[in-house]
């Protein structure tokens, strides 16, 4: 009505008189939705007007308004040539939207209609544990991600063909349903993680809920665990790999001050201020090591209830925490 551009629109020919929208599906969308009075927009005055409800004329001009279409078509080799040359304006198109484009066809329109139909009302559950956006095509992304092991495009090619999407919907779904029912409590941090990859390492080993549950609940209470995205990986794992966690270390105030009780209490005893050295029998037995020498240690290690607090800190050289682990 203010007579401001809409934009170049790109389309794809996916098949004899069919198009798919490649570029411009907002605008496209948003106009079908403002005809066919699904939302009201604010008038020269201010008022909010849905399309029925402004005059004919103005009703008139937005009907008889021309679209500016470009349209691509040929051979999957042809249009990947064609995106490497073609400068859309505005946000550049994803990987997953080039693919839509190059294996058009009814197997991708399928797709499309499934997971990125932002109408559909499974999105709400996919969202606590998929990253981004419907209309950007990361929900799509991910349930080819999945199914392909990260070989979209080989699985894109592959299937093209297809007439249904049966396997990538029963596939996405077994996923999705898996981590709901092993993870019973929702927590932001496990949107975006690797669920695809998780589902494949772990999905046929026996899991309680409710144990999940209370070790969730019990991780993020500790203030030791400083990644609290991990924390599903790391259970899933049979809690085994506490890098997943990154475990607050000690401060440097801390470290200091155990070191420089340790040293004067080795000093009067003659022997060396690594604990372990100083029971040992080699010529490390009084050896009085440097500060960056030693390494902050858990006296009780945080997997077996150890907190990371000066009471329960101890430096050791650098040999004897490594080898130390988690004992």
């Amino acid at each position: 009505m203010k007579e401001y551009p809409i934009g170049l629109i790109y389309f794809n020919k996916a098949e004899k008189d069919i198009l798919e929208i490649l570029d411009g599906q907002q605008r496209i969308t948003s106009v079908g939705r403002y005809v066919t009075d699904k939302f009201a927009v604010k008038d020269e005055n201010g008022m909010e007007q849905y399309f029925n409800g402004i005059s004919k004329d103005k009703q008139e001009k937005i009907m008889q308004t021309k679209l500016l279409i470009y349209e691509c078509e040929g051979t999957e080799s042809e249009i990947k040539d064609w995106f490497k040359t073609i400068n859309i304006p505005g946000v550049a198109l994803n990987d997953q939207e080039k693919a839509n484009a190059i294996y058009s066809g009814s197997f991708v329109t399928l797709a499309k209609a499934e997971f990125s139909n932002s109408q559909n009302s499974n999105i709400q559950k996919w969202g606590a544990y998929i990253r981004g956006r419907v209309n950007r095509q990361d929900f799509l992304t991910r349930a080819f991600e999945w199914v392909s092991k990260g070989k979209i495009d080989e699985y894109m090619s592959k299937h093209r063909p297809d007439t249904n999407i049966d396997e990538l919907k029963t596939y996405f779904n077994s996923v999705i349903d898996w981590v709901s029912k092993t993870f019973i409590d929702v927590e932001n941090e496990m949107k975006g993680l690797e669920w695809g990859r998780l589902y494949e390492e772990h999905h046929k080993k026996g899991y309680d809920s409710k144990k999940i549950s209370d070790t969730v609940h019990k991780l993020y209470a500790d203030p030791s665990v400083t990644n609290h995205k991990g924390v599903f990986e790391y259970i899933l794992d049979g809690e085994k790999n506490m890098a997943l966690l990154n475990i607050r270390i000690f401060d440097e105030n801390t470290k200091k001050s155990v070191y420089t009780k340790q040293t004067d209490e080795a000093k009067k005893k003659l022997k060396s201020n690594c604990s372990l050295c100083s029971i040992g029998h080699d010529v490390n037995n009084n050896k009085i090591w440097k500060i960056d020498e030693m390494d902050a240690d858990h006296v009780s290690a945080w997997s077996k209830g150890g907190s990371t607090n000066i009471k329960n800190c101890e430096m050791l050289c650098k040999t004897h925490n490594r080898a130390k682990g988690n004992r």
